[in-house]
């Protein structure tokens, strides 16, 4: 196994009763995943996994040499999380002091990090936004602000929820555009297939297993094909 890899084996996750994640294993090492499925199928629970959201109930948790048992604390630091609605996320009034609370986050005293927000957010070409209140920010920006905010801590690892449900195309191209750019690794769970066609490679997980995995225009495709078919079938 690499450090720059997550590792999975014979992870069982159980909520509320029921079973998420299906003794699943896996090896994420590429620079760029994609996890597809349906509703239900345990994506957002995995990914929760990666940074101690959430804890496994059986089997093995490591990410970029770190196992996650026992270091929950820890691993916010190691994989920085965007969540698909960025108000679930953004927590201050004005954007110098979100990404200064990022800054604190990473080690440094309130009175440093309120002085390198101003730098931070112009390495991202937005320090016009420092004083800017946060409820004056479009979807997008929001959005951005969150990555910024999350990247500012230097993570070895991106997960994204979903990060465009609710952008237009524009905003979802530029944001799509800073991501490339990113040296992290980035696992992004996405409905929008599109958006997974560059990738390196797509995992498609249905009721807690891995239904397939390789290349994005086969799994993609495959995907599609399945999808229709439900479709087709109508409701139950």
């Amino acid at each position: 196994m690499s450090d720059a890899s997550i590792l999975l084996d014979k992870v069982t996750l159980r909520r509320d009763g029921r079973v998420v994640l299906d003794a699943l294993s896996l090896e994420l090492a590429e620079r760029r995943i994609g996890l597809i499925g349906c509703n239900g199928s345990g994506k957002s629970s995995l990914v929760r996994l990666f940074n101690g959201l959430l804890s496994a109930d059986e089997g093995r948790v490591v990410v970029h040499g770190l196992d996650a048992a026992g270091n929950a604390a820890v691993l916010p630091r190691k994989v920085g999380f965007i969540f698909q609605n960025p108000d679930h996320q953004i927590i201050f009034p004005t954007v110098a002091e979100e990404v200064a609370f990022s800054l604190e986050q990473a080690g440094q005293s309130r009175r440093e990090a309120l002085k390198a927000s101003l730098p931070a957010l112009a390495r991202f070409g937005r320090a016009h936004w420092a004083e800017r209140p946060v409820h004056t920010l479009s979807e997008g920006e929001k959005q951005f602000l969150c990555i910024i905010a999350v990247l500012v801590m230097e993570p070895a690892v991106l997960i994204l929820d979903e990060p465009f449900s609710s952008l237009d195309l524009p905003t979802r191209r530029r944001l799509e555009r800073l991501i490339a750019t990113l040296d992290q690794q980035v696992v992004m769970i996405a409905h929008e297939l599109d958006a997974l066609t560059t990738y390196d490679r797509v995992v498609w997980l249905h009721e807690g297993r891995v239904r397939m995995d390789g290349a994005p225009d086969a799994v993609l495709g495959a995907y599609r094909a399945f999808a229709e078919a439900l479709g087709a079938e109508g409701p139950a």
